[in-house]
């Protein structure tokens, strides 16, 4: 198995953005406790307070996948609507 990266940027909607903060890192404690999390770093735009990007790194594809089908990231994806504005800019990596 290959180590993953993923990096995933996330646009508050108007009015939206320290909620919208607030809600992404109650997701940091319990992924970094999930097995195969390496890191699972949250930045703010220097920019716009609105926009985040997350920095991930997982021992593989599968385990990343399990994080994606977990408790919390699925009622974060239930609340998107509210949220987020667009779709979350998701990219995947493999370590060569």
């Amino acid at each position: 198995m290959k180590q993953l990266t993923v990096v995933a940027k996330i646009t508050a909607k108007k009015g939206k953005e320290q909620e919208t903060k607030r809600v992404l890192e109650s997701l940091i404690p319990p992924t970094l406790k999930e097995q195969g999390c390496i890191n699972y770093d949250m930045h703010v735009s220097a920019d716009d307070d609105g926009v985040f990007l997350f920095y991930e790194n997982w021992t593989s594809y599968e385990l990343w996948q399990d994080h994606m089908n977990s408790e919390h990231l699925k009622n974060f994806k239930a609340r998107l609507p509210e949220l987020v504005e667009g779709d979350i800019e998701l990219s995947t990596w493999f370590v060569n």
